[in-house]
C-alpha cells in the first residue's frame, strides 16, 4: 500500500457491526479514521478501551476516533475528509448521507457500504458524481456488545475464490477512485472495480432477501434452515421472484447464492429447482450465523423490511412480475417488528401458504 493511500482521512456515520468492522480494519492498517454514532455505550467503550475485532484473522484493538452524533461540533471543527462512508441502515440513509457530505472534501467521495438499494438516495443527497457503491457480498458481521465487533469462519473469503468487495460508479466508470478504494480495503479481502454497479447491487438484495428475512421470521441460523426443506423452498421461491423482478428490469444481475440469476429465476422447472434445492442443502452444515435482520429483531431494532423484499415488491409491480412470496414475507416481518407476531419456524408455513405454496 502507498504512502498516498496510508494518510487518508476516512469517516463512518454509523459505527454499528459493518460501520465498526470496516472502521476498525481500516484504523488498524494506518488510516485517520473517526466514528460516528448514536450507541452511547458504544462510543464510551471504545473511547476507553479500543475497539475490539475478531474475525478470520488475528483479533486486534483498533484506536479509532469516535464521537456521538450530538458531537459534530467537534467534527466540524477538522480538517476535511477524504472518504466518507455510509454504513447506516437503509431507512437511515438521506439524513445520514446529508450529515456526512459536508465533512468530506469537495474533491472526496461518499461510499454506500449497505445492504438494499440505497444508491439512489445517496446520490440525491450527495450528488451521483461523488457517490460511489460498494457492493459487499459474502461477509457477515456482528456485533452483540458494545466495542466489539466479530466477522465468523476461519479464513477469508479470498481463500475461496471469492471477491468480497464491488466497488462501481453510478454511470458505470472506471475512475481512480474505485482503484483506491479497492486497495484500501485489500488487507480486509478480496476486492474488484465493477462497472455494472446496478447488476451487482440487485444480486446483493437477491441474496439478502431470500435469507436476512427468513432467519428473522423463525429466530434460525441459515445452516439450521438449510435442514429444512421448507426452509429451502422458501428461500427459493423468495429469490425467484427477485430474480425474475431484476431481470424483467433489464439489469445485467450477477451471481448470487453460487447460482445464476437465471437459475432461480426458472425455479419453477423441476430440474433447476432441484439444483437449487441441493446447493442450499449443502450449507446446513456450515457456520449457523443469523444475518443483520434477524440480529435486529433480536435486539429490538426495526428491520430493513420495507428497503429489501418491500422494495421487490413494488420493483415487480412496475414490470407486471407477481410476487406473492414476498408480500407474504412482507407482511409477517411487519408483524414481528410491531409486536403482534413471534419468530418461530411455524412462520416458514405461514410465508408459504398464504403465497399458495
Amino acid at each position: 500500500m502507498s504512502d498516498q493511500i496510508k494518510t487518508k482521512r476516512i469517516i463512518f456515520i454509523g459505527a454499528g457491526a459493518v460501520g465498526s468492522y470496516l472502521g476498525g480494519w481500516l484504523s488498524h492498517t494506518g488510516h485517520d479514521v473517526t466514528l460516528v454514532d448514536i450507541w452511547d455505550e458504544h462510543v464510551a467503550a471504545i473511547r476507553e478501551n479500543g475497539l475490539i475485532v475478531n474475525g478470520p484473522h488475528e483479533p486486534f484493538v483498533a484506536r479509532p476516533e469516535i464521537y456521538h452524533l450530538h458531537e459534530n461540533e467537534h467534527i466540524a471543527r477538522q480538517p476535511f475528509f477524504d472518504i466518507g462512508f455510509v454504513a447506516v441502515k437503509a431507512y437511515d440513509t438521506s439524513w445520514a448521507a446529508t450529515f456526512v457530505d459536508k465533512f468530506v472534501d469537495p474533491d472526496g467521495y461518499i461510499v454506500s457500504s449497505q445492504n438494499t438499494w440505497t444508491d439512489p438516495e445517496l446520490a440525491a443527497a450527495v450528488g451521483a458524481d461523488r457517490a460511489v457503491g460498494l457492493v459487499m457480498s459474502s461477509i457477515s458481521v456482528a456485533m452483540w456488545e458494545a466495542g466489539k465487533v466479530e466477522r465468523p469462519g476461519d479464513t477469508r473469503r479470498r481463500d475461496h475464490g471469492h471477491i468480497v468487495f464491488r466497488a462501481g460508479n453510478h454511470d458505470g466508470t472506471d475512475t481512480p477512485r474505485l482503484h483506491e478504494l479497492i486497495e484500501i480495503l485489500d488487507p480486509i479481502d478480496g476486492g474488484k472495480i465493477t462497472t455494472n454497479l446496478w447488476g451487482e447491487r440487485w444480486a446483493k438484495l437477491g441474496q439478502n432477501s431470500m435469507g436476512n428475512p427468513v432467519a428473522a421470521s423463525t429466530g434460525m441460523g441459515m445452516s439450521d434452515l438449510n435442514k429444512h426443506p421448507r426452509g429451502r423452498e422458501l428461500q427459493i421461491r423468495l429469490a425467484q421472484e427477485c430474480a425474475s423482478v431484476g431481470l424483467a428490469h433489464g439489469y445485467e444481475v450477477e451471481n448470487f447464492g453460487g447460482r445464476t440469476a437465471l437459475e432461480w429465476a426458472s425455479a419453477s422447472r423441476g430440474e433447476v429447482y432441484e439444483l437449487l434445492d441441493a446447493a442450499l442443502a449443502e450449507r446446513s452444515t456450515g457456520a449457523n450465523w443469523r444475518p443483520s435482520m434477524a440480529q435486529d429483531v433480536v435486539k429490538g431494532r426495526p428491520t430493513e423490511i420495507l428497503q429489501m423484499n418491500a422494495f421487490v415488491c413494488d420493483q415487480g409491480g412496475l414490470v407486471n412480475v407477481d410476487t406473492p412470496v414476498n408480500e407474504a414475507m412482507v407482511n409477517v416481518v411487519k408483524a414481528i417488528d410491531a409486536g403482534e407476531l413471534e419468530s418461530g419456524f411455524e412462520n416458514v408455513e405461514l410465508v408459504l401458504s398464504s403465497a399458495g405454496h
